[in-house]
């Protein structure tokens, strides 16, 4: 066996499995979770429509650089959001949803030849895909704190130059899971300067980006533009999981530097990881359209307007820039206890901040914070919102320091 397997760490869902195995909750309260970041939303018909219109695609292989149909469509995508005109040939490379993508193009980036082990920072707390990658490819992780005082964002000016001279690869999370928070362009010229000067590869996780609540989310792309800079050593990554609500199809895109994806391409043919024909042809149809995304939109904006106003007595809740978590401060501090007695005695499953960071540089940036996510339907939301607040009512750590 491949003896990097044994450095991964238990998925956080399996720890929450864990944690509340022997649990008791009421037996007349009907689960709800919050925990999974899983859209419930119904799929659109127009997707659905086109999956039925197009099974003739089963019965073909397809190119592992897909159609140039659905590029098309992908950068016809990009140049309406984010003002970027990609070339559809070079700068675009259909993937089966960003997290085999994010996972996939960390093997192909990293070189792990040298003497020295290479590093790929990511923030902290982070989508766990980033620090499995890192470690299977031979790399060492470096995590960077990210807390309230800095919005959320990491602080890079608290690197080492020791690990930035052997640092490979930057993953952010744009807007970021679990905070929610987006990059401004001071950011990502900060970070791009350090490109400049260290020569990493910047991969952005982008995959919230259509849930927001008022001016759209920058996206390294558009900020790349607005700086007057080319897309190297630059690769976006995106999905409809969440755009449109169709986490089951496996589809999104990486965009960015062609010299990259060139190579990309060649380990995604070895791979083995086409899109269906099948499903090649319902991107189609999703990507092009956008009525169903304002109408999801609104859909989650609805959720943060009934359960912001009734959790704020009990909680520090406040809305995100984007995506559908809140990430707030816990009772006590203890977001493990809070998690587990939620469930217990109001059956309802959140995800304790913890779960989701490591230990780095003096603590652990998700201690004392729950993600709940507000992927639920509207009515299923607002009975969890009530029971939480009940729970913190009777809570023995109720008031908040």
């Amino acid at each position: 066996m491949n003896p990097r397997l044994a450095q991964l760490h238990p998925y956080p869902f399996q720890r929450l499995a864990a944690l509340l195995a022997d649990a008791a909750p009421p037996a007349g309260l009907p689960h709800i979770s919050l925990a999974m970041g899983e859209p419930k939303h119904p799929a659109p018909q127009l997707v659905k429509d086109a999956l039925c219109a197009s099974l003739d695609g089963l019965s073909g292989y397809p190119a592992t650089q897909g159609s140039p149909a659905l590029r098309q469509a992908c950068a016809g995508w990009a140049e309406r959001r984010y003002g970027v005109k990609l070339d559809p040939a070079r700068e675009v490379l259909p993937v089966n949803g960003s997290r085999e993508a994010l996972f996939a193009l960390t093997q192909c980036l990293v070189d792990a030849s040298g003497i020295e082990p290479p590093v790929v920072i990511s923030p902290n707390p982070f989508y766990q895909i980033y620090e499995g990658a890192a470690l299977l490819a031979g790399a060492e992780p470096y995590y960077l704190n990210c807390d309230a005082a800095r919005r959320f964002q990491p602080d890079w000016d608290s690197v080492p130059e020791s690990v930035w001279r052997r640092t490979q690869l930057v993953i952010v999370c744009s807007p970021g899971n679990p905070t929610g928070a987006v990059m401004n362009l001071a950011d990502w010229k900060k970070l791009f300067a350090l490109s400049d000067q260290y020569g990493f590869v910047i991969a952005s996780d982008e995959c919230y980006s259509e849930i927001h609540f008022g001016e759209p989310p920058l996206g390294g792309l558009s900020a790349a533009r607005q700086l007057g800079r080319s897309l190297a050593r630059l690769v976006m990554l995106t999905s409809l999981s969440k755009r449109s609500n169709v986490p089951g199809m496996r589809s999104g895109f990486v965009a960015g530097d062609a010299a990259i994806l060139e190579k990309f391409l060649l380990y995604r043919t070895y791979h083995g990881s086409a899109m269906s024909l099948t499903v090649q042809a319902a991107s189609i149809a999703a990507w092009n359209d956008e009525a169903h995304v304002e109408s999801n939109r609104a859909a989650y904006a609805a959720k943060f307007d009934a359960a912001l106003p009734l959790l704020s007595p009990a909680l520090k809740v406040a809305r995100p820039d984007a995506g559908f978590y809140l990430w707030t401060q816990v009772p006590g501090g203890d977001d493990v206890a809070f998690a587990r007695a939620l469930f217990a005695q109001q059956h309802v499953t959140v995800l304790p901040g913890s779960f989701l960071a490591r230990d780095a540089h003096g603590g652990n940036p998700g201690r004392g914070y729950v993600r709940i996510a507000l992927v639920a339907g509207q009515e299923e939301c607002a009975a969890a919102t009530q029971r939480i607040v009940e729970f913190c009512q009777t809570h023995p750590a109720a008031t908040l320091a």
